[in-house]
């Protein structure tokens, strides 16, 4: 690995986790109030409304995002940035009126929730805005210029934190959580301009459509069924329970998936160019990818441990009466997270290769063979317990199906990924056991049992991983380079 791209990749580590630990930190923060002041209904509403929204959102862009940032250097030119920019606006305007006239009428009939038709035009704001930063966003993604995208994604989520507290703290009730969403967007959209100096012109190219649409397609087709997957569990919890249902499986996907999602998209975000610039280098690509595994599910693993071992006294504590049927869909969704994570960041990895259609491919069988008919039975028959072990079950497979296709690009055998993610799995094991002695048999204290587990969690992966870890940490002095 080249000087360079070590320290890009160090520099693009840094900053997107120091995104992830603010924006996390805050937005659970943001989240614990919330969910004190509002009721889980409310948190019901958003989510049956983000079920429709969000399939709208995923064609917002068209893929042309992904497909700017995967184009080599000399494939890659101005026309292709201006193209892409007035596309995406005159494209989102369509969507946006769809929305009125289209999605909030209907989406109001099929839940028979009438608000949901003032909910939506405004939530979904944000289709309108994000075209707009979509350029900048990827300009800068293709420089690895992480810490400027750290500094907006940051600023614009305390912003948008801070007004839904005060709308909450004002009995403005599910409108707080509305707003939240649409001034993330809105704070966002100077500071993109600001970031990279670069403004549209009035010039739009058909080669050059052709060439991002080309790619783009079949990474909104992607998304797509990534949004089915991610959003159908809401569909059908809305419809088939109640709102109220709706609400507490909201807080458990929020404390578990959501968490997951936010870190592989640290490293997806760094490490998707990479894969990008190095699709020719299979050797390269496989160690960049198990590396990304490896730490992953260092981090998550552990955090996955204390939702399970403490479920009960964490929603007790935090969130209070109102939310305990969230307990047991948390256990089963952060246990789905540690299965998840042992092939995490799999399909960014085949999408930098220069394969979308195998990465939609994919994702278009686990939708429509695996996920909707495990949600939907699971749903009906045991409600939002049978929704979480629906997600279990689906990701289970989706392991199996995830390392056939590493071993048929890569050569990456089930030993390879099992070395890169037993030091997670053996601390987890460990630590998981002295957790629930303390908790369960010994009766102690949870927050003390808590800091047990971890304390082993942290002694296992010292003893097994520790000299890997210092010597990753040694890259780091190489990283003020990088931060100049």
């Amino acid at each position: 690995m080249s000087p360079g791209l070590k320290n890009s990749i160090l520099g693009g580590i840094f900053w997107t986790t120091i995104q992830l630990v603010v924006n996390r930190s805050f937005a659970f923060v943001i989240k614990l109030v919330l969910a004190r002041i509002l009721f889980p209904e409310e948190f019901g509403l958003i989510g049956m409304a983000v079920v429709f929204t969000s399939f709208i959102e995923v064609f917002n862009d068209l893929g042309f995002g992904a497909a700017i940032v995967q184009k080599k250097e000399n494939s890659i030119d101005e026309k292709h940035y201006h193209t892409a920019f007035w596309t995406g606006i005159i494209w989102s305007i369509f969507l946006y009126i769809c929305i009125i006239t289209l999605v909030a009428p209907l989406a109001g009939n099929f839940y028979r929730e009438p608000i949901l038709e003032e909910i939506i035009p405004v939530l979904s704001l944000g289709i309108l805005i994000n075209p707009v930063n979509l350029v900048h966003k990827a300009q800068l993604t293709r420089d690895l210029n992480f810490r400027k995208l750290t500094y907006i994604n940051n600023s614009s989520s305390i912003f948008a934190g801070c007004i839904s507290l005060v709308l909450a703290f004002l009995n403005f009730g599910v409108w707080s959580l509305v707003f939240n969403s649409v001034a993330t967007y809105a704070a966002a959209l100077p500071m993109f301009f600001l970031a990279t100096g670069w403004k549209p012109k009035l010039i739009w190219d058909n080669g050059a459509f052709k060439d991002i649409f080309g790619f783009g397609i079949n990474t909104m087709g992607t998304q797509v069924f990534n949004n089915l997957i991610n959003k159908f569990d809401y569909l059908v919890i809305g419809k088939l329970l109640s709102v109220s249902s709706l609400g507490v499986y909201t807080l458990a996907f929020t404390l578990t998936d959501t968490f997951r999602g936010q870190l592989m998209s640290v490293m997806n975000s760094v490490m998707y160019p990479i894969y990008g610039k190095k699709q020719d280098d299979k050797i390269s690509l496989t160690k960049y990818y198990l590396k990304v595994v490896k730490y992953n599910s260092i981090v998550v693993d552990g955090i996955m441990m204390l939702l399970i071992l403490f479920a009960e006294p964490i929603v007790l504590a935090f969130f209070g009466d109102k939310w305990i049927d969230t307990i047991i869909p948390l256990q089963i969704l952060s246990l789905s997270v540690i299965f998840h994570m042992m092939v995490s960041s799999n399909t960014s990895l085949i999408r930098g290769m220069g394969k979308p259609g195998l990465e939609f491919r994919l994702q278009l069988f686990k939708s429509l063979v695996l996920y909707i008919p495990l949600i939907f039975f699971g749903t009906m028959y045991y409600g939002t317990t049978g929704a979480a072990m629906a997600i279990l079950v689906n990701k289970i497979f989706s392991v199996i199906i995830a390392q056939y296709y590493l071993k048929k690009l890569l050569g990456i055998s089930i030993g390879a990924l099992f070395h890169a993610t037993k030091p997670a799995l053996l601390s987890l094991v460990i630590a998981s056991c002295g957790g629930f002695i303390s908790f369960n048999v010994l009766g102690i204290y949870w927050m003390v049992s808590a800091f047990v587990s971890i304390l082993l969690y942290l002694i296992s992966l010292y003893f097994m991983v520790g000299n890997d870890i210092k010597t990753e940490l040694t890259g780091m002095d190489k990283l003020k380079t990088v931060l100049k």
